[in-house]
């Protein structure tokens, strides 16, 4: 069920598995459970912690795509993914998303767009 795989893919991201999280997402879509923002959450957040960042991208258009609701979690692993990566283009891309979501932006939310933008020299 869904619970069981959300727990398996946040055991991955905890110890770096982002490939094997990425592996227990695949799995729970190809068995029919309904994934959920936690699900997704913690496989863009694993992808964030292996410094993947286009991969955390690919699994936020996945979740997009799937009428799961985007919250605050979710932007916010997706901007640190960003940051990791020097992304400063989009991780502000994705800050201007939050609105256009209707997501409650917070502290971590603007720290790690700052800190994107100051890791990319966009300090103007």
């Amino acid at each position: 069920n869904a619970i069981t795989f959300n727990a398996a893919i946040s055991a991955c991201e905890k110890v770096g598995e982002w490939e094997k999280a990425l592996q227990m997402l695949g799995l729970a879509k190809k068995s029919n459970v309904e994934l959920d923002t936690i699900t997704f959450s913690a496989a863009i957040s694993a992808c964030e912690k292996g410094g993947e960042w286009e991969t955390a991208l690919g699994v936020l258009s996945v979740m997009s795509k799937t009428n799961v609701e985007l919250n605050t979690i979710t932007f916010n692993a997706s901007i640190s993914a960003c940051e990791k990566g020097a992304e400063w283009e989009n991780a502000l891309q994705l800050f201007g998303a939050m609105a256009q979501h209707m997501v409650q932006c917070d502290l971590i939310t603007f720290n790690s767009a700052i800190s994107t933008c100051e890791k990319g020299s966009q300090w103007q």
